[in-house]
C-alpha cells in the first residue's frame, strides 16, 4: 500500500473494545498520540491495568476493526527501529521499582507491533491541577510547599530512571501524574520517540514546545541528564505560572524569560526561582549536570525555610511566665481553696 506524497495519512483507529492481546481485555481508549495508544483493560483476575501499543502515525495506519496496523514499504525499515527501541524501553522500565516511576508490569508482541503493560492508577494530571487552578484565579498558581514535595518525589524517581541509563525526554505537567494522595508518578517516556526522530530520515520531530530542551531540537546534540533537568525546569515554571516557558528555540535569538522569572519573585521564594532558571539555562554545562545535584539544592533550601519558619513562630508565641512566679500562684490559689473548704465544713 503506497501513500499520495503531500497528503496528510489517516489517523489510526484504536483497538476495538473486548479484543483479547494476551490475558488482557481492552475496556476502553485513555489516551493517543502521533506515537502510540493508551487503553485500559483487565487483566485475567479482572484487575485494572494500562496497556501503551507502539503505532506512529506517521509510519502506519490502522482501520477500525483492524487489529494489524498497515505499513507502507518505505516506512518498514523506521517502523522496525522504532519497535525495537519501545521493546526496549519496555525491557528496561520492568526493571526499575519506584512510587514515582510508572510500574512496567509486563511488555510483549503481538499484532505485529508491541504492548506495555502498566500498573492502573486513580487521580489527574500535574496538567489538570495547573488548569483547575488557573480557572480559580489563584495569585499562586500552584502552592509552594505543594510544589516543593511533589517535586523533590519526582527527582526521586527521575534519579532512578538515569541510574538505570534511561532518559525520560518528554517531562512536562501532562506526563506527571498525581495519585490520590497527591504523590507523582512519571509516565509515558519519550525515549523511543526521541532516537526514532534522530535516525529515522521519515520521523517527524516529536518534542513537547516550552518544555523541551534546545539540544532536542538538532539531530546531533549530546544528550544527557541535563536534557530531563531542562524539562523539569520547565515544568516547575509551568507550576508557577500556569503556562509553559518560552520555547527553547526561540529563547536562542530573543530571551525574554529574564522578565518572566522577576514576575514570579512576587509570589515565589527566590530559592525556588534561582532553582527553575538554573535549569532553564540555553547552555546544558550550565545547568545542574545531575538530579542529585538539583535534589539536593532544592532539599536543602525546603529545609532551610522550614528552619526559618519554626524560628518565626517561637519568636511570636506569648511570653510564659518565670517558674517561681507560676508555682507562687498554684501555691495561692491552693491556699484560697483550703480556707474555702474549711469554710464550709
Amino acid at each position: 500500500m503506497t501513500e499520495s506524497k503531500g497528503a496528510n495519512p489517516p489517523k489510526s483507529a484504536p483497538l476495538p473494545i473486548g479484543t483479547l492481546l494476551a490475558n488482557y481485555r481492552i475496556v476502553k481508549k485513555l489516551a493517543s498520540g502521533g506515537f502510540s495508544f493508551v487503553y485500559l483493560a483487565t487483566d485475567e483476575t479482572g484487575a485494572p491495568v494500562a496497556i501503551k501499543e507502539y503505532l506512529p502515525s506517521s509510519l502506519a495506519r490502522r482501520s477500525p476493526g483492524e487489529l494489524i496496523p498497515v505499513v507502507p514499504e518505505e516506512n518498514a525499515a523506521s517502523f522496525r527501529l522504532g519497535l525495537k527501541y519501545f521493546f526496549e524501553e519496555g525491557r528496561s522500565l520492568a526493571r526499575i521499582s519506584h512510587p514515582s516511576v510508572v510500574r512496567v508490569v509486563n511488555f510483549f508482541r503481538e499484532n505485529s507491533t508491541v504492548y506495555m503493560v502498566m500498573n492502573y492508577e486513580l487521580g489527574k494530571t500535574l496538567q489538570e491541577h495547573i488548569l483547575q487552578a488557573r480557572q480559580q484565579g489563584r495569585a499562586k498558581v500552584l502552592r509552594e510547599r505543594f510544589i516543593r514535595k511533589v517535586f523533590h518525589d519526582l527527582m526521586s524517581g527521575l534519579r532512578e530512571v538515569h541510574i538505570h541509563k534511561l532518559l525520560h525526554l518528554d517531562i512536562k505537567p501532562g506526563n506527571i501524574y498525581l495519585r490520590e494522595d497527591e504523590s507523582p508518578i512519571l509516565l509515558d517516556f519519550g525515549a523511543a520517540r526521541q532516537i526514532l526522530t534522530m535516525e529515522a530520515a521519515r520521523f517527524q520531530p516529536m518534542y513537547t514546545p516550552g518544555f523541551a530542551a534546545p539540544e532536542l531540537y538538532g539531530k546531533h546534540s549530546e544528550l544527557g541528564p541535563w536534557t530531563d533537568i531542562y524539562s523539569l525546569g520547565a515544568t516547575l515554571y509551568a507550576c508557577m505560572a500556569g503556562m509553559p516557558p518560552q520555547e527553547a528555540n526561540q529563547r536562542e535569538k530573543d530571551d525574554r524569560m529574564g522578565e518572566a522569572m522577576s514576575r514570579l519573585r512576587s509570589t515565589y521564594t527566590n530559592g525556588l526561582v534561582d532553582l527553575v532558571e538554573w535549569c532553564l539555562r540555553l547552555t546544558p554545562s550550565e545547568r545542574p549536570q545531575s538530579v542529585f545535584r538539583l535534589q539536593k539544592e532544592l532539599r536543602d533550601q525546603s529545609n532551610a525555610l522550614g528552619e526559618q519558619s519554626a524560628a518565626a513562630q517561637a519568636s511570636a508565641a506569648p511570653v510564659t511566665q518565670p517558674m517561681t512566679e507560676r508555682q507562687g500562684a498554684t501555691s495561692r490559689f491552693m491556699t484560697l481553696l483550703r480556707r474555702r473548704e474549711v469554710g464550709t465544713d
